[in-house]
């Protein structure tokens, strides 16, 4: 969340300050921190129009004796005598629930929200109704913890459109009491409804996000086997588990730096954490038969398991490439497979027209043909491995991705983990050394799985060798010439020593 910019003509700004034209000519001369104008509001704003920021001239004249009763409310000194204010109950919000409390600057209204121009747009709501219920002003959570507690977004209802921040302190002095706060997962109407001065915490189970709901659904499907079941379970419970603990630790984080706060409610953890799997290769059996399946909960299912965990996945990296006649991409295309479409497909897809539908025969990759304009092309997952079938690495071509000729007259698109990607060429700076040390293992043998996850350290003269060849291809580098690469270091740089 952040407080919303409000720009202010010159009329706003003496109508802000209830003076004329002189008036705020006068008050420019007067004070030499009075805001000064933008020079760049921005292109809704005549470039002969003079303008400023509301939230600085509205901080200024809280802070300016002679204005500070027209200034933002929250930042206005408090008198000496301040008397102790009071709960005044719970109300419904256009942007949430809140909690007001009446204190010698009028009714405050606190929403228990972190969404971006809450305060705003709720001062504004009320002043639109006439302010039936007398708020002063509408604070909203900024998201962080401030100097006094959780971080405030205000907006007064005198002038509603100007957000400024606040200080938790600050309400809590005008309350009389500490203020009660709720973790961001527990942060509901029903809890918030519940909540009394004095109350202890309520304990409260965290409620499942959707991700949770999809792959539980998914899991209660008898159309999948145990170890698929299994994979889906698991994730769900990772992800409660997770829920959980940062419902913990924000707790843990705003108690210990806030002075002036009351936990309104706890995560139940009576049942956590929740099992999981520690095997990966028994989840990585049941996430290879959900990609498989055809059932819409696969299909949903994978997305998720594609943005949470991809390394659980048979397959690599996400590659397109153009398929032209002639070209490496096309001969890879005569050997696919047609097939009905799996919710690896429909990943790949991503709600995308296609073309038709295909698998590897030899990796089991899945395959989609598409058309943009005129020229059609392949989208599909790069491989985690080769085949291992005793052939070796006989030649590179790069044309859209790394290609591997191989001696026993096949071609692969270049096996490539989930979070990489290969590339040739400048990089401004940057190396393609993933390409790098994807070649390095396959030249020593072909069917290996490759590890990237320090691709840093490739042979620096295949590196180099990469880094000179022209983007986007297409260009063939035979196996004695990359043989003789890795071999070879580049030369030394200045840097070097």
């Amino acid at each position: 969340m952040s407080v919303t910019t409000t720009y202010l003509s010159k009329t706003e700004v003496q109508n802000l300050l209830g003076v004329t034209a002189f008036g705020l000519w006068r008050i420019t001369r007067k004070y030499d921190d009075f805001p000064t104008p933008e020079s760049d509001p921005g292109p809704f704003v005549a470039k002969d129009e003079e303008t400023w920021d509301g939230t600085e001239v509205y901080r200024w004249t809280a802070k300016t004796p002679e204005f500070e009763h027209r200034g933002a409310a929250l930042l206005r000194p408090l008198p000496d005598d301040l008397p102790p204010g009071k709960w005044a109950g719970y109300q419904d919000t256009v942007r949430g629930p809140a909690l007001d409390w009446q204190t010698a600057l009028g009714t405050i209204r606190l929403v228990h929200t972190s969404k971006d121009q809450a305060a705003s747009a709720v001062a504004a709501d009320l002043a639109q109704r006439g302010n039936p219920d007398g708020v002063t002003t509408v604070c909203a959570l900024y998201g962080d913890v401030g100097f006094s507690g959780p971080a405030l977004v205000a907006a007064d209802t005198a002038h509603p459109a100007i957000e400024y921040e606040a200080q938790w302190g600050v309400v809590a002095e005008l309350a009389g009491q500490d203020l009660p706060w709720w973790p961001g997962l527990l942060r509901s109407a029903q809890l918030i409804r519940q909540w009394r001065p004095g109350a202890p915490a309520l304990v409260a189970e965290v409620p499942a996000s959707t991700r949770e709901r999809t792959l539980r659904r998914a899991a209660a499907n008898g159309v999948f086997d145990a170890t698929a079941q299994a994979a889906l379970t698991d994730m769900a419970n990772d992800i409660r588990n997770d829920r959980v603990r940062d419902a913990e630790h924000d707790i843990e984080i705003f108690g210990r730096h806030s002075t002036h706060i009351v936990i309104g409610a706890r995560p139940d953890t009576s049942t956590h954490p929740l099992p999981t799997i520690d095997d990966r290769p028994v989840l990585a059996a049941g996430w290879k038969t959900i990609a498989a399946s055809s059932h819409p909960d696969a299909v949903a299912a994978l997305e998720l398991v594609l943005a949470y965990d991809p390394r659980l996945l048979p397959f690599g990296v996400l590659t397109k490439v153009a398929l032209r006649p002639g070209r490496i991409a096309e001969q890879w295309a005569r050997r696919l497979t047609l097939c009905d479409p799996t919710a690896a497909h429909a990943a790949l897809a991503d709600d995308r027209p296609v073309d038709a539908f295909f698998i590897d025969p030899l990796t089991d990759m899945p395959v989609l043909r598409t058309t943009t304009g005129d020229t059609p092309g392949l989208r599909f997952y790069a491989p985690l491995a080769l085949p291992s079938t005793g052939a070796e690495l006989a030649s590179v071509v790069l044309d859209g991705t790394v290609w591997v000729k191989t001696s026993d007259g096949q071609v692969h698109p270049a096996p490539c983990t989930p979070n990489e990607h290969l590339w040739w060429g400048d990089g401004w700076g940057d190396k393609p050394s993933e390409a790098a040390t994807v070649i390095n293992t396959l030249l020593d043998d072909l069917g290996a799985a490759v590890d990237l996850r320090e691709h840093w350290k490739a042979p620096r003269g295949l590196t180099t060798l990469l880094e000179k060849q022209a983007k986007p291809g297409p260009a063939e580098i035979a196996r004695h010439t990359l043989l003789h690469a890795r071999m070879t270091p580049p030369p030394r740089t200045p840097y070097d020593d």
